[in-house]
């Protein structure tokens, strides 16, 4: 095969590759899409026609919404919860993955093994006890409580994440720095931290999409209308407005709004951290 015949095959295979991904990428955000253009349509014209766009540019819904229902208070709640989940999982997710890729005592492998169970048990079999945990704690009932699930919840699989990270480091970096003076905490946040930037991005992004989607828990945990997540609050438009589908659908729309917005936001270091950890 000569040049020219192999840079046009080379050619073809990258024209399907893009024609694959852009199909794959379409069917991913035509429901996406659709749910946005409902958010600006009455009931009836999503009935009636539920695939067109909207007859004329309505943000009725959006105010109605905004103004005149418990959603910012909802959206507030799970900001609240999902932001002080994610910092506290990322710290102690840190200082515990660091503790296991660049020490060696007795016990490693228990302890990483430890962390490896949480992802092999899910902690909705523990739901009675957990319950009767946090009664005795005094944290049914509050944000805090869902905090410390969703940390808990998370840790194993940012722990792991982090774990093959830090492993991957060479050690001569902690040693130049130990030989400087440098203490242990300061090489871990001066100089690992933001070696692993990138993958602190991936476990942040991994752990916040279901934590601020999760309806479980606080169906669970939650019983008074002031500390009701966003998930949890657009359950109430079924009752409250008889199924009013366009406010409904305006509501998921503010709802995946965020998580839609970090992720373009970070999705250079996302994209650089699975590439480094698919290298490695």
């Amino acid at each position: 095969m000569s040049g020219i015949e192999k840079a046009n095959t080379a050619h073809l295979e990258n024209a399907l590759i893009q024609i694959f991904l852009a199909a794959a990428a379409l069917f991913m955000l035509y429901p996406i899409f659709m749910m946005v253009l409902s958010g600006f349509k009455t009931t009836p014209e999503i009935f009636m026609s539920p695939f067109s766009l909207p007859e004329r540019l309505n943000t009725e819904n959006f105010q109605v919404i905004w103004n005149k229902t418990d959603v910012p208070r909802y959206f507030l709640n799970s900001v609240i919860v999902t932001l002080s989940s994610i910092i506290l999982l990322l710290v102690t997710g840190t200082m515990a993955a660091y503790a296991i890729a660049r020490y060696k005592f007795r016990g490693t492998l228990m302890v990483s093994l430890f962390f490896l169970s949480g992802l092999m048990l899910p902690i909705r079999l523990a739901i009675i006890p957990l319950f009767i945990q946090l009664k005795y704690l005094g944290l049914i009932d509050s944000l805090l409580g869902l905090i410390f699930i969703y940390t808990a919840m998370s840790l194993p699989a940012t722990v792991f994440i982090l774990t093959g990270f830090l492993r991957s480091l060479p050690k001569e970096l902690e040693d130049s720095a130990r030989m400087d003076g440098a203490s242990e905490l300061r090489i871990m946040i001066d100089i690992m931290v933001p070696l692993i930037s990138p993958a602190l991005v991936i476990a942040g992004i991994y752990s916040a999409v279901p934590i601020w989607n999760d309806f479980f828990f606080p169906l669970i945990f939650i019983q008074s209308p002031e500390w009701k997540t966003l998930a949890q609050g657009l359950t109430s438009f079924f009752g409250e407005y008889s199924i009013n589908y366009g406010v409904l659908y305006a509501g998921l729309s503010l709802a995946s709004l965020p998580m839609i917005l970090i992720f373009i936001v970070q999705s250079r270091r996302f994209i650089a951290g699975m590439t480094a950890g698919a290298l490695k």
